[in-house]
């Protein structure tokens, strides 16, 4: 309904049962085994956390000479400016850097250009008004990586320049005293996915003494974890540590601002989560910098005034408002014409409009990509130029394609999901038919498709207990690259259903296994999603605690559904899954191994029902027949492999054709051993994982 494909895995069962023994709860297992954490050395690696997962910052490139230059700058009481960007990871990465450098005594200038008059990075105009307020030393933050002109233009100026960034590098870099950026090709540092906050928090820690980090990584990771979620950074290595590091402490953060906006964004009593950062904290912090006031979000979490704070947090609260306004609009003007858009503009979304607000153009292109599952590129027009923003769809390279159209364009930079650039609107319907080309390339003419990956099949549903759910826990934090876990559970019943919410949402409740559970589905209605009492569903679902009224319940949160097959259906696709080649789970497999009393019965019934002439069934009556002889029900699947094994060995011809079976005996001298049959070892070999 929401998704064409699910993706299912084919489960590990060894991984699983070993992580269970070595004392990791069931669902934890079960995920970590899907996701290849399959030995208890592996997870234990996974799950640990700490400083001592961080490498050394002085192994980033250029690290020694970037803190040469600000050591000897705040010994000189030399005006040193930290230049950032707009968005999240910009605003915090600025903040970071300033408080400290003010904590050791220098004279700092935080700078955060203005999203609507400057644009995103350094600027030469910003470099000379910088030069006018006595700067000697820019250190940039979350940006720079691209700056080659304003690298001379501020050595020209006599300004000396410190770059750390954590964008893509192009194959010229800037010629400043110092770059420093994980993702150079020179680079040894060995996690390449930290944020800008992450690249400046180092740079904090480098330029600490060692005995400090402890301290300071304490005193820092609160503001280098929002940074790092909101930038949707993998959430693996390093990253998973420093968001460890900073949930524990932004709880009892120290930051008056800081503080304020926790309690006016509702989560100063809720648990503090990755989630909570993502979908709550993040985009009032951002809604700043998207509304041309980053300032405001930069002051929020610079002031030590409490009073200050809570007036600033309710001013971020109420540009995030406004923000929600102005994107609905836009978004509501970019699905007409994206859904009136010709077949050969479809691979890849390119819309151009007058009067856009640059600032929430990124968000409205990443709903765009997910409703028409394909790269989408947004550009805001203005006196012949565009600014332009796009986000990714299926895992296509947007930095790469970039490259690929550098003539049509006047710039660009960012991440493989996420870019911005700049164009000329003539060269617009240029960019549009190379960029659909480039997808079509990629994807080989082929449409691409909304893909929804379930991470494991709950076996049982009597594993959905409160300890389980509360045990998927250990697997936080979760964001990209340790997504929140989604599971897959089949047959189950729609007992009743209603929407809540205003109508908004459906709650659900649903039966598996014999075993009731609430569900509810966000934002659906019981019209799309089809469904009514008494059907028969298959769910894809994050299981969470619910808490109403003291009391704590397990609750499915429905990602999805579909009408679920009966079980004549799941058997028949279960075979052809096997038939296919495909990988199956060890329970899976289990079902298909036919017992040695199934194939006596079936060679019973198949010699006294063929007379020596050839035998006509079909599938549905040999299995009806069969399963009155046996006294008990007899799958059609295992019935199948049973006359696969037969003809494979040489005891029958088997053809299969327009849902008929043909089947006749052969002469055979001797005894047959049904043990050696290929398809009986691939069964056990799939059984023993």
């Amino acid at each position: 309904m929401k998704y064409q494909q699910w993706k299912r895995p084919a489960g590990d069962g060894a991984g699983r049962a070993a992580l269970e023994e070595a004392g990791i709860p069931a669902l934890p297992a079960l995920v970590l085994s899907a996701r290849g954490v399959d030995t208890p050395k592996k997870a234990r690696a996974f799950l640990a956390g700490g400083p001592e997962r961080l490498a050394d910052p002085l192994l980033l490139r250029d690290m020694d000479r970037a803190v040469e230059r600000i050591r000897r700058a705040v010994e000189r009481g030399e005006r040193v400016a930290v230049y950032g960007d707009y968005d999240v990871d910009g605003i915090t990465s600025t903040c970071l850097l300033t408080r400290f450098l003010r904590s050791r005594g220098a004279d700092v200038v935080p700078y955060i250009p203005d999203r609507m008059e400057e644009g995103y990075g350094l600027s030469c105009a910003a470099v000379d008004a910088l030069r006018a307020q006595a700067v000697t030393l820019i250190i940039t933050v979350d940006c720079g990586i691209t700056a080659v002109e304003e690298a001379r233009h501020a050595a020209e100026l006599g300004v000396d320049l410190v770059i750390t960034d954590h964008h893509e590098c192009k194959e010229e870099l800037p010629s400043a005293l110092a770059v420093v950026d994980p993702r150079r090709g020179d680079c040894p540092y060995p996690f390449k996915s930290l944020a800008g906050v992450g690249v400046a928090l180092k740079l904090v820690l480098a330029l600490g003494e060692p005995e400090e980090r402890p301290a300071l990584l304490r005193e820092y990771a609160d503001l280098a974890a929002i940074g790092t979620v909101a930038d949707v950074m993998l959430l693996t290595g390093e990253n998973r540590s420093i968001v460890q590091l900073g949930l524990s402490s932004l709880r009892h953060t120290r930051r008056p601002g800081l503080a304020a906006l926790l309690r006016e964004a509702g989560l100063s009593e809720k648990p503090l989560t990755s989630m909570a950062i993502g979908y709550t904290l993040a985009p009032r912090i951002n809604a700043a910098g998207r509304m041309g006031c980053a300032r405001v979000a930069a002051e929020l979490l610079l002031t030590a005034d409490p009073v200050r704070g809570e007036e600033l947090a309710k001013e971020l609260c109420s540009l995030n408002r406004e923000r929600q306004s102005i994107e609905a609009d836009i978004f509501a003007q970019c699905a007409q014409i994206a859904g009136s858009a010709p077949p050969e503009e479809r691979s890849a979304l390119v819309l151009a409009g007058e009067g856009w607000h640059q600032g929430v153009v990124g968000i409205v292109a990443s709903r765009l990509a997910e409703r028409y599952s394909c790269p989408t590129f947004m550009i805001c027009l203005q006196d012949g130029h565009g600014k332009g923003s796009c986000r990714s769809f299926g895992g296509f390279n947007l930095f790469a394609a970039l490259e690929a159209c550098a003539g049509l364009l006047e710039g660009f930079g960012g991440h493989e999901m996420a870019a911005g650039f700049t164009i000329r609107e003539e060269q617009i319907p240029a960019f549009r038919r190379r960029m659909n080309e480039l997808v079509r390339l990629r994807t080989g003419g082929e449409e691409m498709v909304s893909e929804l990956d379930i991470d494991a099949e709950i076996p049982d549903p009597a594993m959905l207990t409160r300890e389980q759910v509360e045990a998927l826990d250990i697997l936080e934090p979760y964001g990209a690259g340790n997504e929140k876990p989604v599971f897959f559970l089949g047959g189950c019943t729609v007992s009743s259903l209603n929407e809540v919410g205003g109508g908004r949402h459906l709650k659900l409740r649903l039966l598996a296994g014999g075993r009731p559970f609430d569900a509810i589905f966000f934002a659906v209605t019981a019209a799309e999603a089809g469904v009514r009492p008494g059907d028969r569903v298959d769910i894809a679902f994050c299981p969470q605690i619910n808490e109403y009224r003291g009391w704590r319940s397990v609750q499915l949160q429905i990602t999805d559904l579909r009408p679920g097959l009966t079980r004549a259906q799941s058997e028949q696709a279960l075979y052809d899954r096997f038939a296919r080649g495909e990988v199956l789970s060890p329970r899976e497999a289990a079902f298909l191994l036919p017992s040695r009393e199934e194939f006596v019965t079936l060679w019973r019934y198949l010699k006294g029902r063929s007379g020596g002439a050839e035998l006509e069934e079909t599938p549905r009556r040999l299995t009806r027949n069969l399963s009155r002889d046996f006294g008990r029900h007899a799958p059609l699947p295992r019935t199948l492999v049973c006359l696969e094994v037969f003809d494979e060995r040489g005891l029958i011809s088997l053809e299969q054709h327009a849902g008929c079976l043909r089947i006749s005996l052969q002469k055979v001298e001797g005894k047959v051993d049904l043990e050696q049959s290929a398809i009986l070892q691939r069964l056990r070999q799939l059984m023993s994982g």
